[in-house]
């Protein structure tokens, strides 16, 4: 059992290591240049996921509109499509699941916000068609994704793609993701 558990772990770890090398670091200071662009119009990053996607997404709003918040400048207007569970439960039961974010962009939206699709798979229906819905309406859409992409990766005009396919690790680097990026926003708010 012990040597069954230490292979887990050490397996587990070599995993997160190689994920987190392969994040192209210029692809993260590109999408930090979107959210400051964003912030210096005054437009609105929207957020979305399943499961713990979705907790990640209420996450990175929180940092980017707390965490990254700089005393005497504006703050980021970051907004999470996942924490209203009447609404979503309403758009779920009323018109249906594909829907709940798609829903939720329809009227607030505007051109130049920002619209961000975090899923492992790349492949979830809702993330898709909101990701849709906001490039029609000329929102700058972003992806975190894993599995090397899946249809995420073809919408989204700007990606971080993970090759890994467990779910536990991408969801870890995805968190770490908005960790560093909300770092350096916060940096970035500073010496503007």
């Amino acid at each position: 059992r012990v040597g069954r558990a230490m292979s887990i772990i050490q397996d587990y770890i070599k995993g997160l290591i190689e994920c987190l090398e392969e994040l192209s670091r210029q692809n993260i200071e590109e999408i930090v240049d979107i959210i400051i662009d964003a912030w210096r119009k005054g437009k609105r990053v929207f957020i979305m996921g399943n499961g713990g996607s979705a907790t990640t997404a209420s996450h990175f709003a929180r940092d980017l509109q707390i965490g990254a918040a700089v005393e005497g400048k504006p703050r980021l207007r970051a907004i999470s499509l996942t924490d209203n569970v009447a609404l979503i439960t309403a758009l779920a039961n009323d018109i249906d699941y594909s829907s709940i974010f798609e829903e939720q962009l329809i009227g607030q939206l505007e051109e130049g916000d920002v619209v961000i699709g975090i899923s492992a798979s790349g492949n979830s229906p809702n993330v898709l068609k909101a990701i849709e819905y906001a490039r029609k309406n000329r929102a700058v859409t972003i992806g975190f994704i894993g599995f090397d992409g899946g249809k995420l990766k073809g919408l989204a005009h700007k990606s971080i793609i993970l090759s890994s396919k467990d779910y536990g690790q991408v969801e870890d680097i995805h968190l770490s993701l908005a960790h560093i990026i909300s770092y350096l926003v916060r940096e970035r708010i500073a010496d503007d």
